[in-house]
């Protein structure tokens, strides 16, 4: 009997630590030199949204784009504006107003050029030589009129500076490369005010410069929406919960605390929030007033079974200090499994976030002592009848799942295996503004684009020489490349682009007296008299489409933002094309630019956040191993946690969710959430099985208690995470959906299957934990 309470004794020692009063007021010490430190080191906290995070790191498409701007330049560094008229553009009043807000931007710092056809010239060559002439000349009613019968029947301008119906007139607004964020605010803000003093009313606009100030005004609205409706909603959680003020606002204080440690972090290390940590606030909030609820719920048990306050919190840190911090460490290493993806925006989110969630665990444990030795308890028969209920109820489905373990086991493996069927069936498919809502002003501005002039999203193809014996002006080469654009065109449903080949054309239109349908390759023979004027054309006009050697160069446009999906298969038939159909000893060809990469990155980031997630299971199956002393338990607790990224994925195919970065991040958010009920549990079960309890008794008591939490922290969770549907933004909104459904899935499989499981190994448990049948008669005598 002495043996027996020794090693009851034990048990207890191990499972935490005794809090005392004295050690409360440590820790609350300790967490005012934090906060103090941070105090005097808080940095401005910064917004900030660039396409390029979201690109993969270490990817060659990368690199090689990288070496690609430096000799070209940056294919995204532009402004589109349409100015519009009824019913045409060709009014001469109107071109004179265009003609002066034109001037006016391309007067402002900032700006490299403004291309339209307000300064276009078009070459005629004729016996005396080359003349040029205005491509819309409206100096008098005749010139318009003609102007405007060449441009209808001249397709190369069609979709490129003007629309097809003549509506719409383009202006090409070149800025300053790499412009950084501020620089862009202020100066797409001077062109904003230029727009609204003109006389001109109808004008759409859509480019880099204004996208990255609507995201980031976006971002500010969020970050404030969210925080305030956080506030208020563990406030009213908490009122509901327990209805004691020091347990409604204290709580809030101490979850406070926690978030103000992560944001002061991240802005002294420099980290500035973008579209993805903006969600940081709610989620850290989400996840400490789980652990809190879990605390006060268990110190609330004790009270109403009159036990003493000071034992009571002694034994409440001690039964749960160790699940508590299991149940943060296994969350931040779901998020800091986001590492891995080697995506800027989310190794970023993924690391400050798990770190936060580290801080929030700190802050709990160094402040919620404090308060539960400073004020009253709780009062012992308020929502009595509450509980008893409670524990009616999780008796009466403990009773049904122990008599029907094999129809259970058999029901989470079914809908498993169906579930990652449908999972395997979903696609992967993003878009360039995929986190706006569909009516939002700037959506529709790009959309405009799409429809009236092919396309606001960068196009971009690499183009070099087979052999160092050639130029891209050798005939040879350019008849390649005329195949290569023909094919371009068709593949992506677009008439906008431009390439060395553009400016032969040009010459042998201008040969022909301006004839639009001479805009073309001439013959070879031709081709040869044209080559003391292509090289005078070559010299005077630097398109940009050429390196200095006649080398490389680029085939340049804009395309639709038909989404990740399609754009991948677009690119798949352009490689299949070029390596069947042109001649690599002559011409190289290799897609890049911005929108290439951005198409890629929304599959790479699906890849790596599973190749994440099998890390993040490693780790949590090494903590529960090191808990049990067995890898068969550590992998029998980690197949209740596939539950819900299987389902997930079946749901997503069922709903018609396809896999991109904003749902991708879903599965590791989830995991590393969802397996803190496992996690719960089985601390629990240990702590119960150490004091020498049999499984069964143990599974008893522990399903009873814990359970009942588990139920209590999902329906916070849950709750919390759906506050981010009223995002506007579409990555919150996914996660909060998609995050909260996963959480309900695991609270299925944690209180259905994993007790099942577990019986299934009932001996292999009692002698890990209490020991073979002899020592456990040992004890017991």
């Amino acid at each position: 009997m002495e043996l027996h309470k020794e090693a009851n004794v034990k048990s207890g020692l191990n499972a935490g630590f005794f809090m005392t009063q004295k050690k409360a007021f440590w820790g609350l010490a300790l967490a005012g030199m934090v906060s103090v430190f941070f105090v005097f080191t808080w940095q401005e906290l910064r917004f900030n949204y660039n396409f390029e995070n979201f690109f993969q790191e270490n990817d060659p498409d990368l690199e090689f784009y990288r070496e690609y701007r430096a000799t070209f330049e940056n294919d995204n560094d532009y402004l589109l504006i349409a100015l519009g008229r009824q019913p045409d553009i060709f009014d001469s009043l109107f071109l004179t107003h265009s003609r002066q807000l034109q001037q006016s931007i391309a007067d402002l710092r900032g700006i490299d050029e403004v291309i339209s056809l307000l300064n276009e010239e078009e070459a005629l060559i004729g016996p005396f030589g080359v003349s040029f002439r205005q491509v819309l000349d409206w100096s008098s009613a005749e010139n318009l009129e003609k102007s405007a019968q060449r441009l209808l029947e001249d397709d190369l301008w069609k979709g490129r500076l003007m629309d097809e119906s003549a509506r719409y007139l383009l202006l090409l607004v070149k800025n300053k490369q790499l412009i950084s964020k501020e620089e862009g605010d202020r100066l797409y803000l001077r062109i904003k005010e230029l727009l609204e003093a003109s006389p001109i009313t109808d004008h759409k606009v859509a480019g880099k410069i204004k996208a990255q100030g609507a995201f980031v005004s976006l971002l500010q609205d969020e970050f404030a929406f969210f925080f305030v409706l956080a506030i208020l909603w563990v406030l009213l959680l908490l009122w509901f919960l327990y209805r004691v003020w020091w347990t409604v606002l204290l709580p809030l204080l101490i979850i406070l605390t926690g978030i103000f440690w992560t944001i002061a972090f991240l802005s002294l290390t420099g980290g500035t929030l973008d579209v993805m940590l903006v969600m940081q606030p709610p989620i850290l909030m989400v996840i400490g007033l789980s652990g809190m609820v879990h605390i006060l719920s268990h110190y609330q048990g004790m009270i109403r079974k009159n036990i003493p306050k000071e034992k009571a919190i002694s034994l409440v840190f001690r039964e749960l200090t160790l699940p508590v911090f299991l149940t943060a460490l296994t969350t931040a290493l779901g998020f800091i499994s986001l590492y891995f993806t080697d995506v800027y925006s989310l190794k970023w989110f993924g690391l400050y976030t798990g770190l936060g969630v580290l801080f929030m665990f700190f802050s709990l444990m160094s402040l919620l002592p404090v308060a539960l030795y400073t004020f009253s308890s709780f009062d012992p028969g308020r929502q009595k009848g509450w509980s008893d209920g409670w524990e009616s109820q999780m008796s009466k489905t403990y009773n049904w799942i122990f008599d029907r373990q094999g129809i259970i086991s058999g029901i989470f493996v079914l809908i498993s295996l169906i579930a990652g069927f449908f999972m395997s069936q979903v696609k992967t498919d993003g878009y360039i503004l995929d986190s706006l809502p569909d009516d939002h002003p700037l959506m529709n501005d790009f959309q405009f684009f799409d429809d009236r002039f092919s396309g606001s999203k960068p196009l971009e193809i690499f183009i070099a020489t087979g052999s160092d014996s050639l130029d891209l002006f050798d005939y040879q080469v350019l008849s390649e490349m005329e195949k290569l654009e023909n094919f371009v065109r068709k593949n992506y449903q677009t008439e906008n682009i431009v390439s060395p080949l553009t400016l032969i054309k040009s010459i042998n239109k201008a040969k022909n007296r301006g004839n639009p349908n001479a805009f073309r390759l001439p013959s070879e023979l031709a081709y040869e008299g044209m080559t003391r004027i292509r090289d005078q054309f070559i010299e005077k006009r630097d398109m940009g489409l050429w390196s200095e050697d006649f080398k490389s160069g680029r085939i340049s446009g804009r395309m639709e933002d038909i989404g990740s999906y399609q754009g991948q298969r677009l690119h798949q038939n352009l490689q299949h094309f070029v390596s069947r159909n042109i001649d690599e000893q002559l011409l190289r060809v290799r897609i890049t630019g911005t929108s290439y990469l951005i198409d890629k990155s929304h599959e790479q980031v699906t890849r790596n956040v599973f190749e994440g997630l099998g890390v993040a299971f490693l780790l949590v199956a090494i903590i529960v191993g090191l808990l049990y002393r067995s890898w068969r338990i550590a992998f029998l607790v980690l197949l209740p946690n596939v539950i819900p990224l299987l389902w997930i994925g079946g749901a997503m195919y069922l709903l018609g969710i396809d896999f991109k970065l904003s749902t991708s991040i879903v599965f590791a958010i989830a995991f590393g959430i969802a397996v803190d009920d496992s996690i719960h549990f089985m601390a629990n079960l240990r702590f119960r099985m150490g004091s020498g309890k049999l499984l069964e008794e143990a599974m008893r008591k522990t399903f009873m208690t814990t359970g009942k939490a588990i139920v209590l922290t999902t329906a916070v969770l849950s709750s919390g995470f759906l506050i981010l549907v009223f995002s506007d933004l579409e990555i919150p909104w996914f996660t909060g959906f998609l995050v909260s459904l996963s959480l309900f899935f695991a609270l299925l499989a944690d209180l259905f299957w994993l007790p099942v499981l577990l019986f299934s190994i009932r001996k292999l448990l009692n002698a890990k934990v209490i020991g073979p049948p002899r020592e456990r008669q040992t004890r017991q005598k």
